[in-house]
């Protein structure tokens, strides 16, 4: 077990932690939840850089890294639904799932046909992340019932991430593009 392996395990079993805190009724259950987000999110960019630095990249950390990433995204998009079924939540949502099965599937195919390096991570997937991650802490941290002034904020990023989702989706498509017209034929 590889310190960066560690990192990525630990993400995925921070999820059930943080899910169970945002449920459980306490002062402040809300806070605590984003604070275990917020560590599972450092755990994301833990990982990469002590696999980079330490020269501990495995096959298991590449294929358990987006895996662990994809679930802390998804299943935090799909909790929080229910606490905000608004239009300016569930349809950025569900683009950013969408987006996320589609570009799995898009490598996965890729790898197939050898050329996986052709959508790999890019700078705007990186900063797609990043507005992600801190919209969903917002929304996370927000009482449904507090200040609408952060609700719309969380509203605002994940509506931007969902933006940033579908320009770096076609940053991946046009790096494919050769590979999927050949499959065309």
């Amino acid at each position: 077990m590889t310190l960066a392996n560690f990192f990525t395990i630990l993400r995925v079993l921070l999820i059930p932690v943080f899910m169970g805190l945002y449920y459980v009724d306490f002062s402040g259950h809300h806070l605590m939840a984003a604070g275990v987000f917020i560590i599972a999110c450092i755990t994301d960019w833990l990982d990469g850089y002590v696999a980079r630095k330490m020269n501990q990249c495995s096959r298991f950390g590449a294929f358990l890294d987006p895996v662990a990433d994809k679930m802390l995204v998804a299943i935090t998009l799909v909790m929080l639904a229910a606490s905000y079924p608004s239009p300016w939540y569930i349809v950025p949502a569900a683009l950013i799932v969408g987006r996320e099965v589609f570009v799995s599937a898009l490598r996965e195919w890729m790898a197939e046909t050898q050329q996986r390096d052709a959508v790999a991570v890019g700078k705007i997937g990186k900063v797609k992340t990043t507005v992600q991650m801190i919209a969903l802490i917002v929304l996370l941290a927000t009482d449904t019932s507090g200040p609408e002034l952060i609700r719309i904020t969380g509203y605002t990023l994940l509506n931007l991430a969902a933006l940033l989702t579908l320009w770096s989706m076609l940053v991946y498509l046009g790096g494919a593009w050769t590979q999927l017209k050949e499959g065309l034929k």
